[in-house]
């Protein structure tokens, strides 16, 4: 045998080899031939080049891809692995290999005709770039640009008003409970990553098997291994969202010479920039010539020597640790799926880079750990909060913070994105709902099992409604709509549930609310946002903003003056004069992102919000549609791994019409699990490879 794929009822797959190396290229070989489009996507959008084919709306990312040097970034980390890490550059090549095996010897999936695409061959640094790609946003490095435009407009305590989960980062819940509060004596790990919900999913389900491993988990396609949920039968784990502050932008002065393009120093000097231009094609348009600029601190990502668009005289340049230290953490891979104990997780994890990560993990000997992974400099502490001048002293990094570890409460552990270990770490984190109320469903009884834990992933209960309830409480002297709509918001019992009247009657409420101290005066200076690349919108449109932000600005002691009982008095009469008669999930909708659009039935009826475990994130406001939500939920059982438990939204396979395309979406919908099977005797099998 060189490698055997298997599959299970749900279609994941399981793989079977004689070695490492041979079980990556397996797993190479049976993501592209799941997911051959998805794939494609990733490496165009990792290269900068998917507007050749999505075309013009796909030219925003992929001028960022070119600017912020992405492509370069992973070329650079992947021979850096190379050099210090033969084995494990060997272990990504083999995958490599093995995609590339599929690509050539399996029909294209059919969105390649719909584009009129031939499927592309990888390099043995795509999976490098791929996992860059996906993550260089996920710290959120352009809310510092939004802070320094709402200080700018409203003054510096405006940054606190508006400090909440920004509207572009990632999340996740997850939580450990230790075996002294479980049924079994074994430690029980569950959660939910939240991510912008994609069709085909952002996560895979595989089961990687050899004689020096067996791990299942949730892989990310196009990279090898099991990076972030895995269980080996001995040792489990899963991360979370730490929240923290690694990336910085730099304010840059550039001019041009006749020899190129020189930016100011902070020793006073101007300094050559590297700099050359690319072309970005865009399907049915015309090529655009892209200028790519980097100074001594990083890439320049806006601007340059003319300035931004609308003339002003800025550049901005980002700094991040994998272009500074050529290293992505792929070293970290194999360790994780060689570990026995949690001590092995742990030393695996020493040399994880991005993106910093809480970890939960646990072994069959009682072992535990809960700590912080990645990479986090030493800096100023205006680094974290805004872009700095790149031409003054004092913002250089000096080091690397030492990360944080964490203990357990009552033998539990719980990470939301809160304010938590990472803490010394971040600026902003998550309001901490969630953490608190999974806290508080733990506390509620002593012992707990696997089977339990899906009631904890779907619950629905929104503390963040508070608020807004207290405001509507206080109003006096109603017209009787109002006043009757008012009664039944206060008799709600606060759950975002699809069935709830009551959720979509407070989901009105609070979005015209939103609307209304968005479109205030003393607010508008913000409400136009500064001339950055369109990719950074997200993070400086004002509605979001004061939508994520709403319980902070119903509550402050004063809001430049806004009238707030005011905004929501004229909020609740708007609703009660055309109140919703459906439910929260005639509106509250999944909307996965497809590379693809096509003229999908529409999409089904969700329960839960931004602030509720079951985190199906809307923009009240703007809509409520949910684009992001639980990407995946597992629950890793250490008595036994059979008793585990997993779901994806969609299914295992990214091929339209496959029987496992949308299969495991009732499941999803219903917060139910699917089973893991790890026994090949209860398997079937496709082929060798």
């Amino acid at each position: 045998m060189s490698a055997e794929i298997y599959r299970d009822a749900w279609g994941i797959p399981h793989l079977r080899a004689d070695s490492a190396e041979e079980l990556a290229r397996a797993q190479g070989r049976v993501t592209a031939r799941d997911r051959a489009w998805q794939l494609e996507v990733e490496r165009h959008r990792a290269q900068g080049t998917s507007a050749s084919f999505l075309g013009p709306e796909a030219l925003p990312w992929d001028r960022f891809a070119r600017r912020a040097l992405l492509a370069d970034t992973a070329r650079r980390c992947h021979a850096a692995l190379a050099e210090r890490d033969p084995e494990t550059a060997a272990w990504v090549r083999a995958y490599t290999d093995g995609v590339n095996e599929s690509l050539t010897a399996d029909a294209p999936a059919p969105e390649f005709a719909r584009a009129g695409l031939a499927p592309g061959r990888w390099e043995p640094w795509t999976p490098l770039a791929v996992w860059l790609a996906t993550h260089i946003l996920f710290a959120g490095f352009p809310a510092k640009l939004w802070r320094a435009h709402v200080a700018g407009h409203l003054g510096p305590d405006a940054v606190a008003l508006f400090a909440t989960d920004g509207p572009g980062t990632a999340g996740s819940n997850g939580w450990l409970v230790s075996g002294e509060r479980t049924v079994t004596g074994h430690a029980v790990i569950a959660g939910d990553p939240h991510r912008y919900i994609e069709e085909p999913g952002v996560y895979q389900q595989i089961h990687l098997s050899c004689p020096e491993f067996d791990v299942v988990g949730l892989a990310v396609p196009g990279v090898p291994g099991i990076a972030h949920f895995g269980h080996t039968g001995t040792v489990a784990w899963a991360i979370t969202n730490a929240m923290a502050d690694y990336q910085d932008l730099y304010r840059e002065r550039l001019r041009r010479t006749g020899a190129g393009i020189e930016a100011l120093g902070p020793d006073g000097a101007w300094h050559r920039a590297a700099r050359h231009t690319e072309l970005i094609t865009v399907a049915g348009e015309e090529p655009v010539e892209v200028e790519v600029v980097e100074t001594d601190r990083g890439p320049v990502i806006a601007g340059g020597p003319e300035g931004l668009d609308d003339g002003t005289p800025l550049a901005l340049s980002l700094r991040h640790p994998p272009r500074v230290t050529a290293d992505l953490g792929f070293s970290a891979l194999l360790p994780l799926l060689r570990a026995r104990r949690a001590a092995d997780v742990d030393r695996a994890l020493d040399a994880w880079t991005e993106p910093v990560n809480v970890v939960q993990a646990a072994d069959t000997e009682g072992g535990l750990l809960h700590r912080v992974a990645g990479r986090v400099p030493v800096r100023a502490a205006a680094n974290g909060t805004g872009p700095v001048p790149a031409w003054e002293p004092g913002h250089e990094w000096t080091g690397w913070h030492t990360p944080p570890r964490a203990g357990f409460t009552d033998g539990v552990a719980v990470m939301a994105n809160q304010r938590g270990p990472a803490g010394p770490l971040g600026v902003e984190f998550a309001p901490p709902h969630r953490a608190e109320r999974i806290a508080a469903l733990l506390a509620a009884k002593d012992r707990w099992s696997a089977a339990d834990m899906p009631a904890i992933h779907t619950d629905t209960h929104l503390a963040s409604a508070g608020p807004l309830l207290d405001h509507l409480a206080a109003l006096e002297d109603l017209p009787p709509e109002a006043g009757a709509l008012r009664d039944r918001l206060l008799a709600w019992d606060r759950r975002m549930d699809a069935g709830s009247t009551g959720a979509a009657a407070y989901a009105a409420v609070r979005g015209a609310v939103v609307r209304r101290l968005a479109a205030h005066p003393a607010l508008a200076a913000a409400a136009v946002p500064p001339a950055y690349p369109e990719v950074f919108q997200p993070w400086l449109a004002l509605v979001p903003r004061v939508a994520y932000a709403l319980e902070h600005l119903l509550r402050a002691e004063d809001l430049y003056g806004v009238d707030r009982a005011g905004a929501v008095r004229a909020a609740l009469e708007e609703v009660a004069a055309s109140e919703p008669s459906g439910t929260w999930g005639d509106t509250h909708r999944l909307a996965p992102w497809r590379a693809l659009p096509d003229a999908s039935p529409q999409e089904p009826g969700l329960s839960g919000d931004h602030d509720c475990v079951l985190c199906t994130s809307a923009v009240p406001g703007l809509t409520d549609r949910a684009a992001r939500g639980p990407a995946a939920r597992y629950v890793w059982d250490l008595a036994d791994r059979q008793d585990s438990r997993w779901v994806v939204p969609h299914g295992a396979s990214g091929v339209p019409g496959s029987p496992h395309h949308r299969d495991q979406l009732p499941l999803w919908l219903a917060g139910e699990l699917a089973p893991v099977v790890t026994d090949f005797d209860r398997l079937v099998k496709e082929t060798d490879v």
